[in-house]
């Protein structure tokens, strides 16, 4: 089992901290003061940050992210007067933290999930979801798989979708989230591939 760094403690964190352990690992949560220390003892960190905060502060990190794989579920999205995402602050978001941390392994994940509860427990919705991921490196997605393994994701619902160039795909599902929500409610939900 790896130690996994989780970077921030609102949602996501408090999510994906007790599954990790419950799955084995030895999870380290850092927020505020204690990003680098978590970020340095840790083999996978995940980027649980705002994602409109996520390339500062996780630049200023690059020493301590160096050689490590990165999960980025961030999305970086201005908000509207309803609270929902109306634009994207980046193209790509994982591009550029891929291009922020050149000596660390960036894969995109989870991010089209939602809320964060449903990230440890897939299986709770009617239809199989899926997850993406984007890296540029093999080795750290299938890392990131094998985390997906032990918070419940069968094999088949994960899909690899390239380089980390394509992670504008699934990032720009966060602009769906409000008319979704008016049309089937606040309901968890994901997307899913029917094939």
């Amino acid at each position: 089992m790896s130690v996994i760094g989780i970077l921030g403690a609102g949602n996501v964190a408090r999510a994906l901290a007790p599954a990790l352990a419950a799955a084995g690992h030895d999870v380290v949560v850092g927020a505020r003061d204690r990003l680098e220390s978590t970020a340095a003892s840790a083999e996978i960190v995940v980027n649980a940050l705002p994602g409109a905060v996520s390339v500062e502060v996780l630049g200023r990190l690059r020493p301590a992210l160096t050689g490590k794989v990165l999960v980025d579920v961030a999305n970086a999205v201005e908000q509207g007067p309803d609270g929902f995402a109306s634009r994207l602050l980046y193209p790509n978001l994982a591009e550029a933290l891929q291009s922020t941390l050149p000596e660390t392994h960036v894969v995109k994940a989870l991010n089209t999930v939602g809320p964060a509860p449903l990230m440890v427990d897939p299986a709770s919705v009617a239809v199989p979801p899926s997850t993406f991921l984007c890296g540029d490196d093999t080795g750290a997605k299938q890392a990131v798989a094998g985390l997906l393994t032990d918070l419940g994701w069968a094999p088949q619902w994960v899909i690899d979708l390239g380089g980390v160039a394509n992670a504008w795909w699934p990032e720009s599902f966060a602009l769906m989230v409000q008319p979704l929500i008016a049309a089937v409610g606040p309901v968890p939900f994901a997307l899913a591939i029917a094939r």
